[in-house]
């Protein structure tokens, strides 16, 4: 099986310790290790690392270059420019399909999010990697059993039990829900039939390409000059032809809605997966404690709780008197404050800025 980790968002929503020059999937934001780094190093060991290649944009290839030596160069897929991720998808689908059968089952997951239980995030990947070899579906969506309530997360509906694999029960796909409101959650939570959407997914090339043939027939024609170029000299004249032509879009809207739910299954497992992809989220994946603080580097608290408090700057002491529910983030250049209520007005903010002279904050 191939694994295609996808590293190449800006993060703004994780701003300051996400900056554009260098998103929230490089930076240490859990420990010493970038998330991209513990991505890989996860499958590392299980998988050969020739199965493993990284997707992400040009400008990052660099930096990835330094944080993943071992691996191989032509497993690096640059985007030229940023359109989203139906087309960031099908770059890495065709790249994968050039070097592998088209039938070979295939792991898509994202660089930015973090793991406790690898051992079981590895026998659901193995689950999943059987039941497309049986035939038995096209799709397998990856789920988290859902720890509490989280309303910054997309929940998948569980259909029937449809079979086991390995001991793990597998379910037909009925449902998505993207970021359902508090109440919406608490009632999906406690009916137990429902499961926190990772975003991850196996499949095969072969099938999700004509997915794109059928779906998206611009993006597809793009899609397959670029495979035709593939380990040719033209082949970086041909993507920077292509590439910007296609539609920005999701790849939820693009394809996912549209894949028939009887080609879907849907695993589900404890791997103690979250999506920090907000400060406050950050703070819940670590701790979701309402009582309690996460804090980082030299940082002191009193009469405080339920707050991330995060300081990147060495000699220099942050404090935190009388506060709940707040994310504090100090960086060598900039200082955050802000209550978790509006942690969602933080990626606006920083469009803000991004459009102003002090741009080179962003």
């Amino acid at each position: 099986m191939k694994i295609v980790i996808f590293a190449g968002g800006t993060g703004r929503r994780l701003w300051p310790i996400s900056r554009k020059r260098s998103p929230k999937q490089f930076e240490p934001i859990i420990g010493p290790k970038s998330t991209v780094r513990l991505a890989v190093e996860r499958f590392l060991g299980s998988y050969a690392v020739e199965d493993i290649l990284i997707s992400t944009n040009e400008a990052y290839l660099g930096i990835l270059r330094k944080q993943l030596p071992e691996i191989p160069e032509k497993n690096f897929i640059g985007e030229p420019v940023r359109r989203d991720l139906a087309a960031a998808v099908g770059l890495g689908m065709v790249h994968v399909r050039h070097y592998c059968s088209p039938d070979e089952p295939i792991a898509i997951v994202w660089g930015d999010n973090y793991m406790t239980k690898q051992s079981e995030f590895l026998s659901l990947l193995k689950s999943a990697e059987s039941i497309l070899k049986s035939e038995q579906a096209e799709m397998v969506y990856l789920g988290e059993t859902p720890r509490y309530a989280n309303s910054n997360l997309g929940w998948i509906g569980l259909g029937p039990e449809l079979g086991n694999e390995h001991g793990t029960p597998f379910y037909a796909y009925e449902s998505w829900v993207y970021r359902p409101d508090l109440d919406k959650c608490r009632q999906m939570f406690e009916s137990g039939k429902f499961v926190w959407n990772t975003g991850y997914f196996v499949t095969r090339p072969g099938y999700i390409l004509s997915a794109y043939e059928r779906l998206q027939p611009d993006m597809w024609n793009g899609l397959r000059r670029i495979e035709e170029a593939i380990d040719q000299d033209n082949y970086t004249e041909i993507l920077s032809q292509e590439y910007p032509l296609m539609e920005v879009a999701s790849f939820d809207d693009a394809i996912v809605q549209h894949i028939d739910v009887n080609d879907a299954v849907v695993l589900h497992g404890n791997t103690g997966w979250s999506d920090p992809g907000t400060l406050y989220a950050l703070k819940e994946a670590i701790n979701p404690d309402e009582e309690a603080n996460v804090e980082m580097g030299l940082v002191r608290s009193l009469n405080t709780s339920d707050s991330l408090l995060y300081n990147y700057e060495d000699g220099k002491l942050l404090t935190a008197v009388g506060l709940n529910g707040m994310v504090v983030v100090n960086t060598d250049d900039a200082i955050l404050v802000v209550h978790k209520d509006d942690i969602r007005l933080v990626k606006e903010l920083v469009n803000e800025l991004t459009d102003s002279n002090l741009e080179d904050y962003s």
